[in-house]
């Protein structure tokens, strides 16, 4: 079986025809250490509740998330209204989030800040037990 850098460095592995890999000048060869794999930051907005999965760690750092009180609850289900805007980063959970005369959910997990409305009222169907750093504005 051909190994990964053997496929990596230009080798041709037995199961395919050597015509399908690059050759050796080809700028687009490169040693696997040097492939750099990294998560987009992306941000949605679905029912008035804001979601950015991924936030870089200098986005959280700026806004002070990781001094932010801490709640948590196990799987659950529960209705709740925000008094006031709520921004939160997900450090753990699952949770599906139906806003009031809606059919139709939002789903946070762990990694994602989230910003909900101040005067929304929802439905929170935690599937995964929430851990959540929060700040009311």
């Amino acid at each position: 079986m051909a190994s990964a850098f053997a496929f990596a460095s230009g080798a041709s592995p037995s199961f395919l025809p050597s015509n399908t890999l690059k050759p050796k000048h080809s700028p687009l060869r490169r040693p696997l250490a040097a492939i750099n794999i990294r998560s987009e930051s992306m941000a949605t907005e679905k029912l008035g509740i804001k979601v950015e999965t991924n936030p870089s760690e200098s986005k959280l750092s700026q806004l002070g998330v990781r001094q932010w009180p801490k709640w948590g609850c196990p799987p659950s289900k529960f209705p709740w209204t925000y008094s006031s805007k709520e921004t939160c980063y997900l450090l753990e959970g699952k949770v599906k989030v139906y806003p009031e005369g809606s059919n139709d959910f939002v789903e946070i997990v762990a990694g994602d800040l989230v910003e909900f409305p101040k005067g929304m009222s929802c439905t929170w169907e935690v599937s995964v037990a929430v851990d959540k750093h929060y700040k009311f504005e």
